[in-house]
């Protein structure tokens, strides 16, 4: 099953100094335009501008690596259902993991993630741990 990789896994990855492949194999795999926002907002609050470039580096080869799947109606319709659900239930997540898990469904991908707690709870989502 293709991924959709959290940005957890990708933090990870880079401070670790990890390959993708390394932690992930060799699946068919993408990012959610979300993620290379929370990406983008690390390389512009990094204070250090060695460690700035650094991450900057990473952010932007993993860019031209990796897709990055755009919010789309489809995905918008499948964010509110699953926002109504869990809001319904008492048992929200984050908003930008509820953006990244409707990316997700809408795609038929997995989400790799550190962060299990959190997406687990979203319905017929399938999660790999990392």
């Amino acid at each position: 099953m293709a991924l959709l990789i959290d940005t957890s896994v990708l933090i990870d990855t880079e401070r670790r100094n990890r390959s993708l492949s390394r932690e992930l194999g060799e699946d068919d795999r993408a990012i959610s335009v979300i993620t290379a926002s929370e990406l983008l907002h690390g390389v512009h609050r990094t204070d250090s501008a060695t460690a700035r470039r650094r991450r900057a580096a990473f952010v932007e080869q993993l860019f031209t690596a990796v897709e990055a799947l755009p919010i789309t109606m489809v995905v918008a319709r499948i964010h509110a259902e699953i926002w109504t659900d869990l809001k319904n239930r008492g048992d929200l997540i984050g908003s930008h993991d509820l953006w990244i898990a409707a990316t997700a469904l809408s795609q038929d991908m997995a989400v790799a993630t550190a962060k299990m707690r959190d997406f687990e709870r979203v319905p017929g989502l399938t999660v790999v741990p990392v």
